[in-house]
């Protein structure tokens, strides 16, 4: 099953972060789409549940540098 969320990340600030956020988690196994909206400081995110969890795209951003709240 297909899940889409959109999480709240503190700390993004370049195209730099938004390159770390997308790459970091579109490389995970399951992850479809990611799009980083650094205006709103929201990373959308489509991914396969029954292969990766929401918590293992959140250590992934945060492992990242950047705060998911």
């Amino acid at each position: 099953m297909v899940n889409q969320v959109t999480l709240n990340v503190q700390g993004m600030s370049c195209g730099h972060c938004v390159s770390s956020v997308e790459n970091s988690v579109g490389k995970l196994d399951g992850v479809n789409e990611v799009k980083v909206h650094l205006e709103s400081g929201k990373v959308d995110v489509s991914f396969e549940e029954d292969k990766v969890s929401l918590d293992v795209i959140k250590e992934t951003i945060d492992d990242q540098g950047y705060d998911v709240v």
